[in-house]
C-alpha cells in the first residue's frame, strides 16, 4: 500500500484535528518551559474550544486573501498545518513582510517530510502574494520550532519580546528572503 502526502487548504472539517495538532503540539514545546497548571489551562478543553473558534473564522472569513491555513495530510489524514499572513509587527512592511503564524506537525509524525512541505508549500502561496521575506516568532529556548527553522536556512533578525503564558516566556524572531 502506497502512502500519499499533501498540502492543502484546510477546511471546516479538519479544525478538530488542526486543534489536536496544535495541542500536541504546544505539550512537547511549552512543557518543558510552564508549569504544569499554566500548561493544563493553555492545552485543556476551554483553550481548544477558543482555538477551535478561531481556526473555524480563519477558513470561512480570513481578513484577507493573503491570509492562509494550509493543512499536511498523510494518507488522507491530517497531521499538521501551517498558518500564515502578511506580517503585523509595527517594523515589517505588510506589502512585501509575511509570517508564519503557527507550524506545527503532531508530536508522532515529525521527522517525516511534514513540516518540510507545509513550510515550502507556505512560502509558495507568500512568494504569489508578492512577499520577499518571511518572519516567525519562536521560543527563545531550545525546541522543534526553532530548531527547524534554523535548520532550513532560518536566522534570527535581532527581534525579541516575552509574552506572558503565566510566566514569561523569552521569544525570538527568525526570518528567511524568499523574493528578489
Amino acid at each position: 500500500m502506497s502512502t500519499q502526502d499533501f498540502v492543502r487548504a484546510a477546511r471546516v472539517a479538519d479544525i478538530d484535528t488542526v486543534v489536536e495538532v496544535q495541542v500536541a503540539a504546544w505539550r512537547t514545546m511549552y512543557g518543558p518551559l510552564l508549569p504544569e497548571p499554566v500548561l493544563a489551562e493553555l492545552t485543556g478543553a476551554e483553550a481548544a474550544s477558543a482555538f477551535a473558534e478561531q481556526w473555524r473564522a480563519a477558513v470561512r472569513n480570513p481578513p484577507t486573501s493573503k491570509h492562509r491555513l494550509l493543512v499536511g495530510t498523510h494518507d488522507r489524514e491530517v497531521v499538521g498545518f501551517v498558518s500564515v499572513a502578511p506580517s503585523e509587527d509595527p517594523d515589517r512592511w505588510p506589502g512585501t513582510d509575511g509570517e508564519i503564524l503557527a507550524l506545527h506537525v503532531d508530536p508522532a509524525a515529525t521527522g517525516q517530510g511534514h513540516g518540510s512541505r507545509l513550510l515550502n508549500a507556505a512560502v509558495d502561496h507568500l512568494i504569489e502574494d508578492g512577499i520577499r521575506a518571511v518572519y516567525a516568532w519562536t521560543l527563545e529556548a531550545a525546541n522543534p520550532l526553532r530548531s527547524f527553522l534554523e535548520a532550513s536556512n532560518w536566522q534570527p533578525d535581532g527581534a525579541r519580546r516575552e509574552i506572558d503564558m503565566g510566566v514569561l516566556v523569552p521569544m525570538v524572531r527568525l526570518h528567511a528572503a524568499i523574493g528578489p
